[in-house]
């Protein structure tokens, strides 16, 4: 395989067939896994099936009842809570494609949700099927699967409207044809959404009443963050063909540490109350300054993982703001990190950085 990024029902095809192999339990209409095999894919088992997500089963358990409903699935949460990495693989698990996705934005247009037109064949032969280009979400009522809409909350306030009719009616009207088209059985729509980022428009109260909202937590434990960015750092390596590298553990928990303690505010023994920077510092950054520090230190280095490695890659992932982030990093720096037993090479590497 050579893509990039394979899609989740490509890369891990081995384990949605040995899932669909032994699964004798009930499945919904239209799903390729009964709910049961979808949570055991996202959690895994403990041997041949891996983890997708790591964190609370229950949540995982209410998110996939809900899509066995009719009511549509809201992922909310802070960035870097592994929001569109559960839609993919809850599209995965359920249809076998997690393609039909809607990427949310300002620019957003309506079309983008009910349907546009190819207008050469509109200005020939006037409205017809053959001249309607349909959407992500109108493909998936069409053949009875999940579609996902990204950073809903960043969609125009009228845009995100024309999911309500969708939603609620499980129709989609075609006037310019007279005609509309019915949802199948399957159909089903997953949304995330944060309100932490700039330029969040809110969801209106009837479009909020169409979905199940289901919070993602950030991860409760500095141990299980660490999990989660050593098995995501992991994976990125084999997809990205980085060299083989002597990954620290030392060096991942050193990052989580430094994520947690900016974005709480406090060091983790809850002595030392801190500022916090103004991005997000979430687990996906750590993830990134991790990797980063993968390959510097196999490329430029002598394959172990080093302060110096992850040192340059943390300061960016701080410092967005060149003006206040500077001086929280610096004050962390000075009063937390030049303190610390044992991480005297940290300190003098941020200090280069």
């Amino acid at each position: 395989m050579t893509a990039l990024r394979p899609h989740a029902e490509q890369f891990y095809a081995e384990e949605l067939a040995a899932l669909a192999a032994d699964d004798d339990r009930s499945r919904p209409p239209g799903w390729r896994l009964s709910p049961q095999a979808v949570v055991t894919y996202l959690l895994g088992d403990g041997g041949k099936i891996s983890p997708k997500y790591v964190g609370s089963r229950r949540l995982m358990e209410v998110a996939v009842a809900t899509l066995a409903t009719d009511r549509a699935l809201l992922l909310l949460g802070v960035p870097g809570t592994a929001k569109t990495w559960v839609s993919e693989h809850l599209a995965a698990a359920i249809s076998g494609d997690s393609t039909l996705l809607v990427q949310g934005t300002a620019g957003t247009p309506e079309e983008a949700i009910r349907y546009g037109w190819n207008y050469a064949r509109l200005l020939s032969e006037g409205p017809s099927p053959a001249a309607l280009v349909p959407s992500p979400v109108l493909r998936a009522m069409e053949t009875g699967a999940i579609a996902r809409v990204e950073e809903l909350t960043r969609v125009p306030s009228d845009v995100q409207d024309a999911l309500i009719t969708i939603l609620s009616e499980k129709t989609l009207p075609v006037p310019e044809l007279n005609t509309e088209v019915q949802a199948q059985r399957g159909f089903n729509v997953i949304a995330t959404a944060n309100d932490r980022d700039r330029g969040v428009n809110e969801l209106s109260s009837a479009l909020r009443r169409r979905f199940n909202t289901v919070v993602l937590p950030v991860p409760a434990t500095v141990d299980e963050e660490v999990d989660i960015v050593t098995r995501r750092v992991a994976q990125l390596g084999r997809s990205l063909d980085l060299p083989e590298t002597t990954t620290a553990l030392d060096e991942i928990r050193r990052v989580v540490t430094v994520f947690r303690e900016l974005r709480g505010g406090q060091t983790d023994d809850g002595r030392t109350k801190l500022k916090s920077p103004t991005g997000t510092m979430s687990t996906a950054e750590a993830i990134s300054v991790v990797t980063n520090g993968i390959a510097l230190a196999a490329h430029f280095g002598d394959g172990v993982l080093r302060a110096g490695d992850i040192a340059s890659g943390i300061v960016g992932a701080v410092v967005k703001d060149p003006v206040s982030d500077r001086v929280v990093w610096r004050e962390y720096l000075e009063t937390v990190v030049r303190e610390r037993p044992g991480w005297a090479d940290f300190y003098r590497a941020a200090r280069d950085a």
